[in-house]
C-alpha cells in the first residue's frame, strides 16, 4: 500500500487495520454518483471539499455542504449519493482512539500518559467544520499513513480530535418514521417540499387522524410536523443552492411565500443566510 497522499488507496477497505488512530483518504466523485448501502469497522468523518453529499442510513437522511460533515460510527450501514462533482475527504477514526497518547504531555522522566477523548458521536451526526478543522483535514491527507505519533502527524491529530469535541452538532437530520401511516405523509413531503396543506389535510393520505399523525409524529421522530416540514425544505434547498437556482425560485419550490421568509428561516436554522451556503 502506498505511503503518501500521491499515491495513497482510494480503497476504504485499505484504511480499516491500519495501525493509527487515524486513517484519511481523498477520492474524487462525479455528480449523480452512488455508493450502496455499505459500512466500515471504523468510525467515519465523511466531509467534501467541494461538492454537495446526500448521506442515508435505514431511518435518517442528511445533506452535507462543504461547511459540514456527518460523523458515522464503525457497523452502521449507510449510503452516499453525489450533487455536484464531489472532492471527498474521509477520515477513518478507530473507536479506541480515546487512549491515543498526547505529544508534548510527558514531562522528563515520568511514565507515558493519556488523555481519553471526552466524546466522539455514539450515533451518526452532523457537525459544523471550522476553517480550522478543514485545514486540518487537509494536512493530514499530506502526512504519511503511518505517521509519526509523536511528530508533526501526531500533533495533527490531536487538534482534529479537540475540533471534534467541540464542534456544534447541527440540526440538519431527516428522521424518517417506521409506522407505515406516517411514512406516507412522510413521502409525500419529501416529492412536494412546496406543499403547503396543513396536517389536517393529510388525514386521507395517512388513513389516520391529524391527532394520530402529530402524536407519531412526536413519539417517533421526537418533533412537530412544522419542525420536520422545515428540515426536508431546506435539505431541498441546499441541493438547490449548489445548483446555484435563484432565491426566489428554491423559495418557491420548497413553499415559501416569499424569498424573503425563506431567507430569514433559513438563517434562524443554520446561523447564516443561503448563499453563504452557496460559498461554502
Amino acid at each position: 500500500m502506498a505511503r503518501n497522499a500521491k499515491a495513497r488507496s482510494t480503497d476504504p477497505r485499505d484504511y480499516q487495520g491500519i495501525p493509527r488512530p487515524f486513517a484519511a483518504m481523498a477520492k474524487g466523485f462525479t455528480d449523480g454518483f452512488e455508493i450502496a448501502p455499505h459500512h466500515h469497522r471504523r468510525d467515519q468523518l465523511i466531509y467534501a471539499v467541494s461538492g454537495l453529499m446526500r448521506v442515508r442510513t435505514e431511518h435518517e437522511a442528511w445533506i452535507v455542504p462543504p461547511d459540514r460533515a456527518v460523523y458515522v460510527p464503525g457497523g452502521t450501514t449507510h449510503s452516499l449519493s453525489m450533487r455536484g462533482d464531489v472532492e471527498m475527504r474521509t477520515l477513518y477514526i478507530a473507536r479506541d482512539a480515546s487512549s491515543i497518547a498526547f505529544s508534548g504531555e510527558v514531562e522528563a522522566g515520568s511514565p507515558k500518559k493519556t488523555r481519553p477523548i471526552k466524546m466522539l458521536p455514539e450515533s451518526p451526526a452532523v457537525i459544523g467544520v471550522s476553517d480550522l478543522l478543514r485545514e486540518l483535514i487537509l494536512a493530514l491527507i499530506g502526512e504519511p499513513l503511518l505517521y509519526d505519533r509523536a511528530g508533526r502527524g501526531g500533533a495533527i491529530v490531536s487538534l482534529i480530535l479537540s475540533e471534534i469535541m467541540r464542534a456544534p452538532r447541527l440540526p440538519l437530520v431527516i428522521k424518517m418514521p417506521r409506522d407505515a401511516r406516517l411514512r406516507r405523509v412522510c413521502a409525500h413531503l419529501i416529492d412536494d417540499p412546496s406543499d403547503r396543506r396543513t396536517l389536517d389535510a393529510y388525514a386521507d393520505i395517512a388513513g389516520a387522524s391529524a391527532r394520530t399523525l402529530a402524536r407519531l409524529f412526536e413519539d417517533e421522530l421526537q418533533m412537530t410536523f412544522t419542525a420536520w416540514r422545515q428540515r426536508v425544505r431546506f435539505h431541498n434547498a441546499l441541493e438547490a443552492i449548489a445548483r446555484d437556482e435563484s432565491i426566489e425560485r428554491i423559495a418557491a419550490h420548497n413553499g415559501y411565500r416569499s424569498p424573503s421568509a425563506f431567507t430569514a428561516a433559513f438563517r434562524s436554522v443554520m446561523g447564516h443566510p443561503p448563499r453563504t451556503a452557496a460559498r461554502a
